[in-house]
């Protein structure tokens, strides 16, 4: 079992930024990869950042240039910083992982921007 433990969320005005923390109960250093999601009321969960165990990312395009995916394996916690925050960006965000055929997800985090 797998607990993934989300925070940094909040409210904060267009322009803005949130660095989002994702906290792991087991080690990451070996995970493939750890990433970010987020889901809309009504929408599909959507892929935003993912990081692979050698460092390597990937970005929604919807994302790209304002948000940073980074890990800190001695800490078993995966970031997400976000800047020049849109009121588009406004929505919960999970994180995830998958280890020996499972997903695993935290509970999420409400990322809120104001116009």
């Amino acid at each position: 079992q797998v607990q993934l433990v989300e925070s940094g969320g909040g409210l904060v005005q267009a322009g803005g930024s949130l660095r989002l923390s994702c906290t792991a109960s087991i080690s990451i250093f070996n995970l493939n990869a750890m990433g970010w999601y987020r889901q809309a009321p009504g929408k599909q969960r959507e892929l935003v950042a993912v990081i692979a165990r050698g460092g390597s990312t990937n970005y929604a395009d919807s994302v790209k240039g304002r948000f940073t995916i980074s890990r800190d394996n001695a800490k078993n916690t995966v970031y997400l910083q976000m800047n020049s925050l849109k009121p588009e960006d406004t929505t919960v965000y999970y994180c995830h992982t998958f280890v020996r055929g499972y997903d695993y997800w935290g509970q999420g985090t409400q990322v809120t921007v104001s116009s």
